[in-house]
C-alpha cells in the first residue's frame, strides 16, 4: 500500500487549484480600453528609450572620431592647448554626464500607469472562468478542439487562433479542477500542434505528462502507458516518466493474471479501456437542454404550428396602443409563450445599459431553503437592478409592461438587467418557487412570480437561445423584442412546463432585462380558477 501511495505521488504533475468566475462583455470592453493605453504607455516608453539610446550612439560617434585622431599622435594633439583643455573637461564633466544619461530610468511614466491599471487586471479566478467557459461551449455545441483552436466558430467577425502554449493551459486549467476529459482533449490539440511543427514555449514532454496521467485517471491504461514510452523517448531520464512506466506495467500484469484465473489462459488479452468521459451530471435534462441550444429537439409539429399566429394587440383597447397596437407572435402554445416585436427602442435600450454598467455585479439566485442571494456555478452573468423611479425611461418600460400584460407591476420585483458574456449561461431552472420553498419571496410580501417578462436588448452572433427542456422549444435573441409567459396557472398553482435556461453564448454579448410580476394585486386582473391545472 506504502508503495502504490508513493507511485501515485510520483504520477501526479504539481498543480494548483483557482476557483474562478467568468465576467460579462460589458465589463470585458473596459479592459480593451485599459489595454490599449497601456500599449500607447509601452509605445511612449519605447520611444524614450530609443531617443536615449540615439544620444548615446551619437556621443559615442563623435568621440570614435576624437579619439582615432588624438591616438595616431597624441603627444601633438594634447600639445594644441585647446585639446587639452576639451579633454580635462570630457573626463572630469561630460563622461559624468554621459553616466547619468545611461543610469536614466525611462520606465518611471509606463511602471506607473502599470501599477494604475493592474487594480483592475483579472485574476486567476477570471482566467480559469474564461476557460471553463470554453469547455462549456465545447461541450453545449459539440465543439472539437481543433475547431476552437482554428477559430472557426459561426458568426466570428473577429477570428483568431489558439497556439499550442494556449491548448496547454487549458488542459492545466482542466486538470487542476480534476477534469481529466477536457484536460486529455486539450492536451492532444496542443501536442497536436507541436508535432505539426509550430514553434512554442510549451515542449512535448510538458504536453506528454499531463496527457498521460489525465488518459490514465480516464481508465485508459494501455493508451497511458504508450504515451509514457512516447514521452521517455523524447527525456529518457524522466523521473516521474519513469515511475509511471513501472506503475502501469505493474497494474497491467496484475490486471492480466486475474484475468487469466478468471477465464483461463487469455495472456494476450489487453487491459480494456474504460473511459469515464465527462462527470455524471447534476442536470437530469442536460441533453435535452443542449440540443435545444444547438437549434435541435425542438418538438413543435406541423398541426401545433398552425395554430400559431401573429397579431396587432392593443392591450384590452388601452389608449396607448389604440394607435399604435404592439405587434404580438406566438412563439409556442403550452406553455403559451408570446413575443412582442419592436417592443423597446434602440434609444431606450442604450439609456437601460447605461445604467446598469456602473452596478453590474455577479448575478444571484434565491436559496430555496434560506430565501437568501447567493452566486451559483450554473448562472454566469452580471446583473443589476434598475427602480422606476430613478429613470423616466424605466418607469416608462414598467408602464409598458402593465398596459400589454394587464397585470399591476406596482408589487413586480424592479427591472433586472443582465449581461451575458462570452460562455454566458443560466442553467434549466423555475422562476417560481415551488412548494418546497415556502420562505423563496417571503421577505417581499408579493406572493409568488405569477409571470415572466424578458426584453432582448441584443442580438447575438451564436447561441444564447431561451430554451424550455420540458416541452422542447427555443426561443431566440432578437433586439427589441420581448416575451411573456405566465409561470403559474389561473389557479396559482405552479406550471413546472415553464422551466427554462438561458444557453451560453457561443459568440458575441447578450443583453437581456427582465421583470418577475407578483401574484399581490392581480386578483381582479387575473381571477383565480377552480381548476388547478388552468
Amino acid at each position: 500500500m506504502i508503495w502504490v501511495v508513493l507511485m501515485m505521488a510520483i504520477l501526479l504533475p504539481q498543480s494548483l487549484a483557482h476557483p474562478g468566475f467568468f465576467t460579462s462583455i460589458g465589463q470585458m470592453t473596459d479592459l480593451i480600453h485599459n489595454e490599449k493605453e497601456l500599449v500607447t504607455s509601452l509605445k511612449d516608453y519605447i520611444k524614450a528609450e530609443e531617443d536615449k539610446l540615439e544620444q548615446i550612439k551619437k556621443w559615442a560617434e563623435k568621440l570614435d572620431r576624437l579619439t582615432s585622431t588624438a591616438t595616431k599622435d597624441p603627444e601633438g594633439f594634447v600639445g594644441h592647448p585647446v585639446n587639452a583643455f576639451k579633454l580635462m573637461k570630457r573626463l572630469n564633466t561630460e563622461w559624468s554626464e554621459l553616466e547619468n544619461l545611461i543610469l536614466k530610468d525611462m520606465s518611471d511614466g509606463f511602471i506607473s500607469n502599470l501599477t494604475i491599471q493592474r487594480q483592475y487586471f483579472p485574476n486567476d479566478e477570471d482566467q480559469v472562468g474564461a476557460a471553463k467557459a470554453l469547455f462549456r461551449l465545447q461541450d453545449t455545441y459539440n465543439l472539437d478542439t481543433n475547431t476552437i483552436s482554428k477559430g472557426n466558430l459561426p458568426g466570428v467577425q473577429h477570428k483568431s487562433f489558439l497556439t499550442a502554449e494556449d491548448c496547454f493551459e487549458l488542459g492545466k486549467v482542466a486538470y487542476t479542477e480534476a477534469d481529466y476529459y477536457h484536460t486529455e482533449l486539450w492536451m492532444e490539440q496542443a501536442l497536436t500542434q507541436l508535432e505539426e511543427g509550430e514553434l512554442s514555449t510549451v515542449d512535448k514532454v510538458s504536453v506528454l505528462d499531463y496527457l498521460s496521467y489525465a488518459v490514465y485517471q480516464q481508465g485508459d491504461l494501455d493508451k497511458a502507458l504508450l504515451l509514457t514510452k512516447k514521452l521517455l523517448e523524447l527525456d529518457p531520464e524522466h523521473q516521474r516518466a519513469n515511475g509511471n512506466l513501472v506503475y502501469f506495467e505493474y497494474i497491467m500484469s496484475k490486471e492480466k493474471d486475474a484475468n487469466k484465473s478468471a477465464s483461463g489462459d487469455q495472456s494476450d488479452q489487453k487491459t480494456a479501456p474504460k473511459k469515464k468521459g465527462i462527470a455524471v451530471d447534476y442536470l437530469p435534462e442536460r441533453q435535452k437542454y443542449e440540443m435545444l441550444c444547438r437549434g435541435e429537439g425542438i418538438k413543435m409539429t406541423p398541426r401545433r404550428q398552425k395554430r400559431l399566429f401573429c397579431r396587432y394587440h392593443d392591450g384590452n383597447r388601452n389608449p396607448k396602443f389604440i394607435l399604435a397596437p404592439a405587434k404580438q407572435e406566438d412563439e409556442w402554445d403550452k406553455p403559451r409563450i408570446i413575443r412582442f416585436h419592436d417592443i423597446i427602442s434602440d434609444a431606450e435600450i442604450e439609456i437601460v445599459k447605461d445604467l446598469a454598467k456602473p452596478r453590474l455585479r455577479r448575478a444571484t439566485i434565491s436559496n430555496p431553503v434560506t430565501g437568501a442571494l447567493e452566486t451559483v456555478h450554473y448562472r454566469i452573468s452580471k446583473s443589476a437592478w434598475l427602480s422606476g423611479y430613478e429613470d423616466p425611461v424605466v418607469s416608462r418600460i414598467n408602464m409598458r409592461i402593465q398596459d400589454l400584460t394587464g397585470l399591476d407591476v406596482s408589487t413586480a420585483e424592479e427591472l433586472q438587467v443582465a449581461n451575458y458574456g462570452v460562455g454566458g449561461q443560466y442553467e434549466p431552472h423555475f422562476d417560481f418557487a415551488r412548494k418546497d420553498e415556502p420562505d423563496a419571496f417571503r421577505e417581499l410580501g408579493t406572493g409568488n412570480r405569477i409571470a415572466t417578462w424578458l426584453f432582448y436588448m441584443s442580438d447575438v452572433s451564436a447561441g444564447g437561445a431561451t430554451v424550455f427542456p420540458e416541452v422542447g422549444a427555443s426561443v431566440w435573441p432578437k433586439k427589441g423584442t420581448a416575451v411573456f409567459w405566465y409561470n403559474l396557472f389561473a389557479s396559482g398553482e405552479g406550471d413546472y412546463s415553464t422551466r427554462h435556461a438561458a444557453c451560453p453564448v457561443l459568440v458575441g454579448n447578450k443583453w437581456v432585462s427582465n421583470k418577475w410580476l407578483h401574484e399581490r394585486g392581480q386578483e381582479f386582473r387575473r381571477p383565480c380558477t377552480l381548476s388547478e391545472l388552468e
